[in-house]
């Protein structure tokens, strides 16, 4: 079955209507009148108008179709050979060839002479090379020709060689491509055409705005697709989907489905000798020396898992990670939390920065806040005007929101690090069969918005009761609550244990965290102090590292 959209697209023409439509789908025939006719504008019945600033989509599957109507008070039939001038500038076309799955005749937004511009000045330029580069990219030309071109030109500037017409033909020559864009000669014409490379990043843009609006009819197109072919019950899963649709526009990605083996080869080699020499790339600092060490940071595209008992101290360690990230390192956070107020959270941001204790906040009497202290307060408040740092107590927050929310501001302010607080909170909206199963699609969806967004996501869960029915009270990764994928889906997970929280007598005011999962390194315990009066672990002067 091929969905096929046809677009009948605003013309010149006062009105025009289609009133019978029929099609071949194997052997069967099928003729149709168009349901819940509309009136057009001079009043006629029976029948849907087309014109002005109308714009309808009809969805049906097919592989001949045939459309019956009237345009300019003459009869037409799509099936016989007809000019525009029957029925304006608003022609269509039946196209069923494979991989085509939109009727739609009108040539998609583009402009040949400022592409021509570009390249020609590219071609005189290397410092045009250089800006233009970092503005549009291959897939923004519409053109074949001048995507091959453009290709051209980016890998011998980015081979530090020279480029000139002679030099790209020699190279397009070599890969066999010089007779498909014209030849030399039209390499010499784009350089004869533009006078100057001063305008080439001018040009540039215009390209790339080009590229925008065809973009958006490939979104709308398959937007429309999707509700059209959905049943009721999709309706969320269409919603997240459009989302994403918009969201890979809007940021200009190419989504690729493959690519060959040797660039993935050669960016592995990149990063083992990365590793190797130390210079691996960091990610999102935690704010504790020894989980730095190990983890090198939070990862782009990592899902990390934040878990303990009930009153363990996973939500100080998450607000932990986010304060390093967003006051220490000036990166975009964003904190959701399903169980506390924003109050709750800025208060334990406070208690943590300032060290002004949880409960003097908590008071705010005469004898709990004093002058040195409403200084310390107002000196950190004047500090954090500026910072990078979101947060969400937003209730019944669903899945579906938090997507989108980040996506939100991925685009504004280049999100960083996503915290939530915690994953058995959540609502997915929907009537599942079982917690479990909610619980499993929440940890896919999460590692899913960690990767398309390629920042670092981290969600706090839950154990069961299986720490404490041992003897030493340590969490197992077997603990995790309600979902087994938790483990499968995370990249690193993190476990919260107090020994204190059990004994008092033991080790007060030091806490493990285990890194109990890692996914692309080793696993290890490391203790930190925990500072419970005022809401923060930090690291113990002594050794880190103990490995489990």
């Amino acid at each position: 079955m091929v969905w096929i959209s046809l677009f009948i697209v605003p013309c010149d023409t006062p009105q025009m209507w289609i009133t019978d439509f029929s099609y071949t789908h194997g052997k069967v025939r099928v003729c149709r009148k168009i349901a819940n006719p509309r009136k057009s504008r001079t009043g006629s019945s029976g029948c849907i108008a087309f014109g002005g600033t109308t714009c309808e989509t009809l969805f049906f599957s097919a592989s001949l179709i045939k459309l019956v109507g009237m345009a300019n008070g003459k009869s037409w039939d799509s099936s016989r050979p007809h000019s525009t001038g029957d029925f304006g500038s608003g022609a269509f076309k039946a196209d069923t060839s494979a991989g085509n799955a939109t009727l739609f005749d009108r040539v998609p937004p583009h402009d040949d002479d400022a592409e021509m511009a570009v390249l020609g000045g590219m071609l005189m330029s290397k410092d045009a090379i250089g800006e233009v580069s970092q503005m549009i990219e291959v897939s923004d030309f519409y053109q074949p020709k001048h995507q091959t071109i453009y290709e051209a030109i980016v890998t011998l500037f980015s081979a530090s060689e020279p480029v000139d017409a002679v030099l790209v033909a020699n190279a397009l020559l070599k890969d066999g491509d010089l007779e498909k864009v014209g030849g030399v000669d039209y390499l010499h014409s784009l350089v004869a055409a533009v006078p100057t490379a001063a305008n080439a990043t001018y040009y540039a843009q215009i390209v790339h705005q080009r590229a925008i609006l065809r973009n958006v009819i490939a979104a709308g197109t398959k937007i429309a697709q999707l509700g059209y072919s959905a049943e009721g019950s999709q309706a969320e899963d269409v919603v997240n989907l459009a989302q994403s649709e918009v969201y890979e526009m809007s940021v200009g990605k190419v989504r690729q489905d493959y690519e060959a083996i040797g660039p993935v080869v050669h960016d592995a080699l990149d990063q083992l000798d990365a590793l190797q020499t130390g210079t691996v790339e960091k990610g999102v600092p935690t704010g504790f020396q020894g989980i730095d060490d190990e983890t090198q940071g939070l990862q782009p595209g990592q899902m990390i898992v934040v878990a303990g008992r009930p009153a363990m101290g996973k939500s100080t360690l998450g607000v932990d990670f986010a304060r390093s990230a967003a006051l220490h390192n000036n990166l975009t956070t964003v904190i959701f939390s399903l169980e506390m107020s924003k109050t709750e959270l800025a208060q334990r941001i406070i208690a943590a920065e300032t060290g002004v204790p949880l409960v003097a906040l908590r008071r705010a009497d005469n004898d709990s806040l004093t002058a040195e202290r409403w200084n310390t307060l107002n000196n950190f408040w004047a500090a954090m005007q500026n910072a990078p740092l979101f947060l969400d107590d937003s209730p019944n927050m669903s899945l579906m929101e938090i997507r989108a929310k980040c996506r939100r501001l991925k685009q504004t302010n280049d999100l960083k690090l996503v915290v939530i607080d915690y994953l058995q909170l959540m609502s997915s909206g929907k009537q599942e069969e079982s917690r479990q199963q909610e619980v499993s699609g929440f940890s896919r969806a999460l590692k899913l918005l960690a990767k398309e967004l390629e920042v670092p996501v981290v969600a706090l869960s839950q154990l069961n009761r299986g720490p404490e029915m041992r003897n030493d009270k340590k969490p197992q990764l077997s603990d995790l609550r309600e979902s087994g994928s938790i483990e499968q889906d995370a990249d690193v997970v993190f476990l919260v244990h107090r020994p204190d929280f059990y004994n008092e007598d033991d080790r007060p005011g030091e806490a493990d965290i285990i890194l109990a999962k890692h996914r692309n390194g080793k696993t290890g315990t490391f203790p930190l102090a925990f500072r419970g009066d005022v809401s923060r672990f930090q690291d113990m002067p002594q050794d880190y590292n103990q490995p489990v």
